[in-house]
């Protein structure tokens, strides 16, 4: 299966009164690896603009730019700026600049919205986990039906594109 056929999500979603309700069937369109790495590798642009154009100036200023081990004040700023990106921006859009510009976003498998654990536990820990473990994490998006990478499962999410194709949309409204 490739990342262009649709799949269905029907799961039983629990109401603020507690009572499960049967949620609808919808079709979703998921990204593939490529399209995630492209994604990805726009938001390093972003993140290393943006650690040029902060952190860099203010540890120059500071005198403190000539520390060069892992836990230096000017690696752990630059870490900080990494994870905050990722984390702040997926919980407040659903999506990265990256994703933006590819059309992608980030979808919760069991609730209605992106709760604040599973961005910090997709994005901090998955993310974490996923770059520590030889990329491999990252890599099992190509070859999982829902294309999810180790972080996505750790959170139960997925990445779909945002506009689905009109077929899937109307067997989507035909449910």
């Amino acid at each position: 299966m490739s990342g262009y056929e649709p799949y269905t999500e029907e799961n039983e979603v629990q109401t603020s009164t507690g009572e499960e309700t049967p949620r609808e069937k919808v079709y979703v369109w998921y990204a593939g690896f490529w399209m995630r790495l492209w994604a990805y590798l726009l938001d390093l642009v972003v993140v290393m603009s943006i650690q040029k154009l902060l952190i860099t100036p203010f540890f120059r200023a500071a005198g403190l730019t000539s520390d060069t081990g892992w836990l230096s004040p000017v690696n752990l700023a630059m870490a900080a700026v990494f994870y905050l990106y990722f984390i702040l921006m997926t919980k407040q859009f659903g999506q990265t600049i990256g994703k933006m510009v590819m059309g992608l976003k980030v979808i919760s498998l069991t609730d209605d919205r992106l709760t604040w654990s599973a961005v910090i536990f997709r994005e901090l820990i998955g993310r974490y986990i996923s770059k520590t473990a030889l990329f491999l994490g990252y890599v099992v998006v190509a070859f999982t039906s829902q294309k999810r990478g180790l972080h996505d499962y750790f959170a139960e999410t997925s990445v779909i594109h945002e506009k689905q194709p009109a077929y899937l949309m109307e067997k989507s409204s035909a449910g």
